[in-house]
């Protein structure tokens, strides 16, 4: 079973190593950590997903109450969220493969955002599940390199 947590934390130096230590401690792995400054510049908001049985994902929700350091612990599940993750991918390309670079970004509504004589740099945002597809759609080409941001999401409004 996958949660994702929204954790409100203090923005101040060494809350991220004491909640990401929290998971390590008691063997949860973080499957994505991302952390940015609210409209508060006072308040950090870290999104983290993870997995586990039902108990062990109560287990870390009430782990992350205790912590001085975090204000506000909110848990959903991904069908309950809205989630994205950004992705930039620097591909070799060739005359007889950019037209079809060409549409595959267009298909899936990414952007090139850098380009030389035989490489460019693609940007997608997009739900995790399709970023993994852009992947492998990508896979056929040369990728010489990857940058993946972890999810970011909320809570759906009702």
């Amino acid at each position: 079973m996958k949660r994702i947590f929204s954790v409100s934390v203090e923005n101040r130096f060494g809350v991220l190593s004491k909640v990401s230590s929290l998971f390590a401690r008691r063997g949860y792995n973080i499957e994505s950590l991302t952390v940015g400054e609210t409209h508060d510049p006072t308040i950090s908001n870290m999104t983290i997903v993870s997995s586990g049985s039902p108990h062990d994902l109560e287990q870390i929700e009430k782990q992350l109450n205790k912590k001085l350091d975090v204000i506000k612990v909110r848990t959903f599940k991904e069908e309950d969220s809205v989630s994205r993750e950004l992705i930039l991918v620097k591909i070799k390309y060739t005359a007889a493969n950019r037209s079809e670079i060409i549409e595959i970004c267009q298909i899936t509504k990414a952007e090139i955002v850098d380009t030389t004589d035989s490489n460019m740099i693609l940007l997608l945002c997009d739900t995790p599940d399709h970023v993994d597809k852009f992947i492998d759609m990508l896979k056929k080409f040369s990728i010489i390199e990857l940058s993946r941001t972890g999810t970011l999401a909320m809570k759906k409004c009702k």
